[in-house]
C-alpha cells in the first residue's frame, strides 16, 4: 500500500515533511546530548531549531492545502479583522481589508458582496477569476444572481458560522 503523501499528487509534500522531520529529530538530538552530557544547549540553538521548525511545518501545511492564505473583504472592517482573526486560529494565514487589492498566489478571498458597487468593470473581471467565497446578508434571487456571475465557489448568508466558512475556504484551496 502506497504513502497518502506520495501518492497525493503532490510531489513537494514528502520533501516538505522529509525538512520538517530532519530538524526535529536535530532538536531531538541536541536535547538528547544535552541530557547525557550534563549540559544545556544554548537558548538560541533550540530557538533557531523551533524556528526552522515552524517554518517547516509552514511549508508543509501549505503544499497541503491545510492552510493558506485568505483575504477577508468587508465593507465593515471590524468584522473583516473579527473573521479574518478567527480564521487565523484555524490555521489560516488570513487578512482583513475594506479595499480589493492584487491577491497573493493561491490566496482565496472572502468577499461581502456589498462592496462590489465600489468596482469597476476591470475589477468586477478580476473578481470573477478568483472564484470569490461570497458572504453577504442578502438572501434575495437578484444578490444570488449576482454571485453567479461572478463565478462565486461558495454564497454564505451573514452571519456565518467560522466553521461553514473555513470548510468554504479549505474547498476552494483544494481547488486552487
Amino acid at each position: 500500500m502506497g504513502s497518502d503523501t506520495a501518492s497525493s499528487g503532490k510531489p513537494e509534500l514528502p520533501a516538505a515533511l522529509h525538512r520538517l522531520r530532519s530538524t526535529l529529530a536535530r532538536l531531538k538530538a541536541e536535547l538528547e546530548l544535552a541530557m547525557v552530557d550534563g549540559t544545556m544547549p544554548p537558548a538560541e540553538t533550540l530557538l533557531e531549531d523551533v524556528r526552522e521548525a515552524l517554518a517547516h511545518l509552514a511549508a508543509v501545511e501549505d503544499v497541503s492545502h491545510l492552510r493558506g492564505p485568505v483575504l477577508v473583504l468587508d465593507d465593515d472592517a471590524r468584522l473583516a479583522e473579527i473573521t479574518a482573526r478567527g480564521l487565523r486560529r484555524l490555521g489560516f494565514d488570513a487578512d482583513a481589508s475594506t479595499a480589493l487589492r492584487t491577491l497573493k498566489a493561491r490566496e482565496v478571498l472572502v468577499f461581502d458582496l456589498s462592496l462590489l458597487e465600489s468596482l469597476d468593470a476591470g475589477m468586477h473581471q478580476d473578481l470573477r477569476v478568483t472564484r470569490p467565497i461570497i458572504v453577504t446578508g442578502a438572501t434575495d434571487a437578484a444578490s444570488r444572481a449576482l454571485a453567479e456571475s461572478l463565478e462565486a465557489s461558495a454564497y454564505l448568508v451573514k452571519p456565518v458560522e467560522l466553521e461553514e466558512l473555513a470548510a468554504a475556504i479549505s474547498r476552494r484551496m483544494v481547488e486552487t
